[in-house]
């Protein structure tokens, strides 16, 4: 297929995660323009895979990419977050494995209209376009305490107040520099020499905007009632990285008891499964010289017993 709009990340990485899959039902829960979910559907013929994305355009492309595969691909419309819970009380014990891919793809980042880019006509940020809110409310309609909640949570920023005041005031004066993406990245520099708070900043918003750490956690909660199924998740920023990480340690955990209690009173064998990758993936220096957007890329992995 000619023209496809996204190179998906460490694809050979997770197809060695999932090289041991021999039948049943495999959830990628950001389908996008479906590179892995080929990859998958490519290398386990007898695995049915079933794609979630709250993009349309992507569930579109998609569809067509995967056509020829016929009733080995589902494809869902939401976010991941409310859809897998939902495929999971379904599909119960025939689904063995889960990936999630959570990143901005590159047709949302270099398709102007979609708002994504620093240099974007708009600010938008949404995935879904259909959701209400998008970056441009958030600018002009959110509260100092909810600004500062946003670019402190999301952007880890020290400078959160200072960047919350500034907007506020900017809202008295020129509204229109938070009418596009290119007016306001032109406003943070001038105000901010730090390089990396522009992208940080951009960062805090689409997370609030898509809720992607609620996603996440959603994901994590719902996944316990896997077993014997593989969870594999590739996410691109620390917040994330850390979420995933820190529940990881807690599936595995086999002792439960308080840390300070004097010896063991849970039964030691609360461990759900065990940890694949004790240290993140991340990109080759191959593909990172054909894909530089992998350069962020983590991949973590879990097997459920």
């Amino acid at each position: 297929m000619d023209n496809i709009p996204h190179i998906p990340v460490l694809k050979n990485e997770v197809l060695n995660i999932f090289k041991n899959l021999r039948e049943g039902i495999l959830i990628d829960c950001t389908l996008g323009f479906g590179g892995h979910s080929e990859a998958i559907l490519k290398t386990h013929p007898r695995i049915k895979v079933i794609g979630i994305d709250k993009d349309k355009d992507a569930r579109d492309f998609s569809k067509t990419r995967l056509t020829s595969f016929k009733n080995r691909f589902l494809c869902e419309s939401g976010g991941f977050g409310e859809v897998l819970p939902k495929l999971l009380d379904q599909y119960q014990e025939k689904v063995c494995g889960v990936l999630a891919d959570i990143g901005v793809s590159s047709y949302q980042l270099d398709t102007p209209s979609r708002g994504f880019g620093f240099e974007s006509d708009r600010l938008d940020m949404r995935m879904d376009i259909s959701n209400n809110l998008d970056a441009e409310k958030i600018l002009k309609n959110y509260s100092q305490r909810e600004l500062i909640r946003v670019f402190s949570d999301f952007g880890e920023l020290r400078e959160a107040k200072k960047i919350a005041n500034l907007i506020i005031q900017l809202r008295e004066h020129n509204t229109l520099i938070l009418d596009s993406a290119k007016s306001f990245s032109q406003w943070l520099k001038t105000h901010f020499k730090n390089p990396k708070i522009l992208p940080l900043v951009y960062q805090a918003l689409r997370i609030e905007v898509n809720q992607e750490l609620k996603e996440l956690d959603d994901l994590l909660k719902s996944v316990k009632k896997l077993k014997k199924a593989i969870l594999c998740i590739i996410s691109f920023h620390s917040l994330e990285d850390r979420a995933i990480k820190n529940c990881f340690k807690d599936y595995a955990k086999s002792c439960i008891c308080p840390e300070d209690a004097m010896r063991c009173e849970c039964g030691n064998n609360h461990e759900i499964g065990r940890i694949i990758t004790k240290k993140p993936i991340i990109a080759t220096s191959y593909e990172l010289k054909h894909n530089s957007r992998a350069k962020c890329a983590k991949l973590r992995a879990f097997e459920f017993y």
